[in-house]
This record gives structure tokens, sequence and C-alpha cells, in this order.
């Protein structure tokens, strides 16, 4: 199936990014949440978001109900709100409408991103992981999300995928599509360089700033420092 150009709808929340064909903004990072958290994880947070800027945050619980999650959710949600940082949760469209959240994001199935279009509306942000598949990132975007991941580019324990997908897939996207494009899945600040350059708009990131020797604050500047070449 081919996909032109003109079908991939770019969110009106990304439109200034893009000046012209040839020139993108520089690369942003997406911190993704540790897979289990406590309370005083939002003071965590903002902490690491004083290493340096961050665009989006992912909750991404495991193991926990809707309510639990909904729960923790609260001052995580007003801190990103408060440092003008987008909130978006994991595969529940539930969720995220409960929470008012800025988005959702997919691992798998197109027809959740239609369903979440209709529930949360036009400007909610939506996200599908496509994994190394070119065609399920092109359908994707054909199908109403705002953003593209890819990966896992390098071997990750919080993303769980067999793909391995070569940088050059951030190039291809990037050449053809105004869509966001993330990389995802192992990336750490000495590794990100490759993934920058080859064209992600955004780096999604877990372990390596979790757990960070010197700290989340700490890896939150060394990736910016890493973006900004």
């Amino acid at each position: 199936m081919e996909i032109e150009d003109s079908e991939l709808k770019l969110d009106p929340r990304f439109a200034d990014r893009f000046d012209s064909e040839d020139r993108r903004p520089a690369c942003q990072l997406y911190l993704i949440s540790p897979p289990t958290i406590t309370p005083a994880f939002v003071d965590t947070l903002a902490a690491t978001l004083d290493g340096g800027p961050v665009a989006a945050f992912q909750l991404r619980l495991l193991g926990i109900d809707d309510h639990a999650i909904a729960k923790l959710a609260e001052p995580i949600q007003k801190l990103c709100a408060d440092r003008d940082v987008a909130f978006l949760v994991s595969e529940s469209i539930g969720l995220a409408k409960r929470l008012g959240a800025d988005g959702v994001h997919f691992e798998h199935g197109l027809d959740d991103v239609r369903e979440a279009r209709q529930v949360l509306g036009p400007a909610a942000q939506i996200g599908v992981s496509a994994a190394d598949s070119r065609h399920l990132a092109m359908e994707a975007g054909e199908a109403g999300a705002d953003y593209i991941s890819f990966g896992a580019f390098y071997p990750s324990i919080t993303k769980d995928s067999d793909a391995r997908p070569d940088p050059s897939i951030l190039s291809w996207w990037t050449t053809l599509f105004e869509l966001p494009c993330v990389a995802v899945g192992g990336i750490t600040p000495d590794n990100a360089v490759p993934l920058v350059k080859a064209g992600a708009d955004f780096l999604a990131v877990c372990g390596a700033i979790w757990n960070a020797e010197g700290g989340p604050a700490t890896a939150v500047a060394a990736f910016d420092r890493a973006m900004r070449g």
C-alpha cells in the first residue's frame, strides 16, 4: 500500500517545528517512567527536569490498575503542566480521558489510534510504535497518529522488542514525512548521536535516566549535550 505524503496528518502542536522541508528543529528528550513508582517519584521527576529541557513524559506503570495509576498520576501531571512538559499515558484510552492527559501511546494496534482520536478528540497527542516496519509507520500516520516511534535500536530491558532497525529508518521517515519520529530502546548519552544525526525528532529514554550512576538530572544534562552535538 502506498501512502502519499499529503495523507499523513501533522499535529498542529508541532506545526511550527517545521520551517522548511530541509530543516527540522533540534532533537528533544521524551522520558518514560520507571515501571513501578512510589508517591515520592514526583520529587524525583522534579529534580530530573532541573537537569535540562524535556519535551514529554510518558507514565508507563506495570502490574497495577488504572485507579491506582490515576492516584499516582495526579501530582506528576500537575508537575508536567507547570514545567510545560507534555504528559502522556501508556495504552489506556480510558485513563487518558479520565486524567485529561495530553495524549496516549500505543505499542500495537491501528484500531486503538482511531478509537483514541474519537474518544480523546483532535487535540490529543497519539503515538504508536512501529518497531522496524516502514509499512506500519505509514499506516499509523494515515490512521491519525501524531508521532511514530521506531526501535528498539539497542538492547533494552524496558523496551521488549526483537526489532533492531538501522538508524537509516529515521532518515527515511524524516525525508518523506513531517510527522515527528521518536527513537526508542537502549538509548544512552553515549550511543544517542547516530540516532540524532539520522533524524530522530525525539529520544525516548527510561533506564538510562532513572538508573544513571550520577542521578537522573545528570543523565538529562548528558543527553542534552549529546543532542546538541
